[in-house]
């Protein structure tokens, strides 16, 4: 189900910044400098800074504050108890995967993933719109773009939609999707069992920071804009 989502990361506390993450199958220390070296050559001029961070997930989670919304300013990959490593940024209304992971995916020669576990509690304009994604992108583009397999299951704007490209994998329950009730042809439950099978378990705590690797913070020094805002979790959490 999606109105009930009963054990999201950290107890949903870290949402909207973990109700979307990415995760790209490389190092977390190489896909961070990486990245760091994409964005110094999109935005010439500008410094990107790259350092490690040590202790809890939340603590590092925390380097991410203050949430911005005219620019995302930075970006912290975090290794896991797996071949894959978790990325998330300071965007206000959470972090945006697709760009960035799709096109990591394809700089690092890997495969990534988009993850989107929205609980549905959306009342009077209060609350949020519920959401189950699944997206892999490959090292290759094919049409366009590179996109390997996507699932989704959401409340667009009152109205559920299921959508669905790609090959399934060999794992997927495909009589699901034809259950009578679109919101239940891709449930929270089996987003996390198709994970499993992917070696990913991103909503315990303890499948990151394994035996006390650092995460690392890429982060923007450039100027801001005169109309950049600056938010504290609590206060993007405020509608919830």
């Amino acid at each position: 189900m999606i109105e009930n989502m009963k054990g999201l990361l950290l107890d949903d506390r870290w949402a909207p910044v973990t109700s979307e993450m990415g995760f790209l199958e490389a190092g977390a220390e190489h896909a961070a400098r990486a990245f760091a070296a994409w964005q110094g050559g999109l935005f010439g001029g500008i410094t990107v800074e790259v350092r490690s961070v040590s202790g809890s997930l939340e603590q590092a989670l925390s380097t991410l504050l203050p949430l911005t919304d005219m620019e995302r300013r930075r970006y912290l990959f975090v290794p896991t108890r797996s071949a894959w490593t978790a990325y998330v940024d300071n965007g206000w209304r959470g972090t945006d995967v697709f760009g960035p992971v799709s096109y990591m995916a394809e700089r690092l020669g890997c495969r990534g993933l988009r993850v989107v576990a929205v609980p549905n509690t959306i009342q009077k304009d209060k609350g949020r719109y519920g959401a189950v994604m699944l997206e892999m992108f490959g090292p290759r583009r094919t049409t366009g773009l590179n996109y390997v397999r996507t699932l989704a299951v959401s409340n667009d704007g009152g109205r559920w939609v299921f959508d669905q490209s790609g090959e399934p994998f060999s794992f997927e329950k495909l009589e699901q999707y034809q259950a009578r009730r679109l919101r239940d042809r891709f449930t929270f439950d089996m987003l996390k069992e198709y994970l499993r099978h992917l070696g990913l378990s991103p909503f315990e705590e303890d499948f990151y920071l394994p035996e006390g690797a650092p995460a690392w913070l890429v982060e923007r020094k450039s100027p801001v804009s005169p109309k950049h805002k600056e938010y504290t979790l609590a206060q993007v959490r405020e509608d919830f």
